[in-house]
């Protein structure tokens, strides 16, 4: 019996008509990645795990999907090996795997094309990316990150104008969206006034559960890595405090006073927002974490106003990424949008155009070999002149080419006989009001421009 055809879980096709909404997307996004003076790069799918490793923090090394090595990978294994436990042998046969996200695979191309830069360097990327992540609705194993990063430059100005960035994406695109803004410095302060500086990733992993999984679920997690009672209620109220940007910053500083790293980030964060000229759609959200582990500054995360549907694009900054890669002191900031979120959130919100998914103007067909020569000369005219148009590749009955132009959405039909041949003349019908007129072909490239 022959198996039913199947995506992998997590994965999904897309065909003509869910790639006209993809590339109106991707195009907006690179317009104004352009605009912002980002240059495009592009990293392998496939990263050494060395590269990739310890990069994300523990919960991200697990997502990894990991490639086995080619040929005989067993034959370096040995019942010992196996007796303590997968991780042990692990890197003994597998020694490669797809890259989990765009940022670590920049910070090794940086490091590698450091002499060939000119910094700071401002690129953007849009590859796929791929997470043995749980499927579900929003969340996928594979996916396009769209990436924009800033490497060798400390100042906020970046961090400003990534914010802009944000901003002229989603207003072009008509997406009501809010841009979270914190930082790491402010959830380590946080966690030094706490008396608890020692449980920072703890902290910052739990928190970064919160809108998911609820207070509680957070509480519990945080008093089994052995903060106290009364410390996490003081913890509560600072995460529920509400205001404007301005009391919140006021408010946490009182909190934050023996802490110069938290004062640092709150200071970070009062400078971002004075450079930023439209602050409608940015909230200083002491709740945000992000989970991955390399940022060291100021973060953000993207979300959609009028959809609860997690984050649509998020990013941060980071001092230290490229020094496993032996490139000290070269600090990053950057953000990522996530396209397939964006483009289910517009879907839903009905903030797509009504685009046609045809590039085709005009198709040509004819009844026997002559008319089929001068088709595809025709054709190649109008190609010539910019008008987009395909030749019918069998000579058949004419109504199975008009059925075939209806079914893919071309509009005009050129039809081509011995009689046209003769007369020089061409029949064009529209499809799209059943109308049909007679052409001289030297009037078939204006008709249709």
């Amino acid at each position: 019996m022959m198996q039913k055809p199947s995506n992998a879980r997590g994965t999904r096709d897309f065909g003509p008509k869910e790639m006209v909404k993809r590339n109106y997307v991707f195009s907006i996004i690179k317009k104004h990645f352009e605009r912002f003076g980002f240059q495009n790069i592009e990293t392998p799918s496939i990263e050494n795990l060395s590269t990739l490793m310890g990069k994300y923090g523990d919960e991200g090394d697990q997502l990894l999907f990991k490639i086995l090595n080619s040929g005989d990978f067993l034959k370096e294994i040995s019942p010992k090996d196996i007796e303590f436990g997968f991780k042990n042998f692990s890197q003994k046969i597998v020694e490669k795997g797809l890259r989990y996200d765009l940022t670590v695979p920049f910070a090794r191309f940086v490091s590698m094309n450091r002499s060939e830069l000119a910094f700071p360097f401002k690129r953007y990327q849009i590859q796929p990316v791929w997470r043995a992540d749980r499927p579900q609705k929003g969340r996928y194993r594979e996916f396009y990150q769209c990436d924009a990063d800033i490497v060798g430059s400390d100042s906020l100005i970046n961090e400003a104008e990534l914010i802009s960035l944000f901003q002229s994406i989603f207003s072009e695109l008509n997406l009501k969206a809010q841009l979270l803004i914190n930082s790491r410095k402010v959830l380590t302060g946080i966690v030094e006034a706490l008396g608890m500086i020692d449980k920072f990733t703890s902290f910052a992993v739990a928190l970064d559960k919160l809108d998911k999984v609820g207070w509680n679920v957070v509480q519990n997690e945080l008093l089994e890595q052995g903060f106290e009672i009364d410390k996490l209620n003081k913890l509560k109220i600072i995460i529920e405090f509400e205001g404007t940007n301005d009391q919140k910053v006021i408010n946490l500083r009182t909190f934050l006073s023996q802490s110069e790293i938290g004062l640092a980030g709150l200071k970070e964060i009062e400078d971002v927002l004075s450079f930023s000229a439209d602050q409608s759609n940015l909230v200083f959200d002491v709740k945000l974490a992000r989970g991955l582990s390399y940022y060291t500054g100021l973060i953000f995360e993207g979300k959609a106003v009028d959809l609860a549907f997690g984050s649509i694009a998020g990013g941060g900054r980071y001092d230290n990424l490229t020094s496993s890669f032996g490139l000290p002191n070269m600090s990053g900031v950057g953000i990522s949008f996530g396209i397939e979120r964006i483009i289910d959130v517009l879907d839903t919100l009905n903030l797509l155009p009504s685009v046609d998914s045809n590039a085709c103007q005009v198709l040509f067909t004819y009844f026997d070999l002559e008319g089929q020569l001068k088709c595809l000369s025709l054709a190649n005219s109008l190609r010539s002149n910019g008008i987009s148009c395909e030749v019918y590749p069998d000579i058949t009955k004419i109504k199975k080419s008009f059925e075939y132009a209806d079914k893919k959405g071309i509009r005009f039909v050129a039809v081509i006989g011995s009689e046209e041949i003769k007369s020089g003349l061409i029949s064009l019908k529209d499809m799209s009001s059943g109308t049909q007129e007679e052409l001289k072909w030297t009037e078939l490239v204006q008709r249709l421009s």
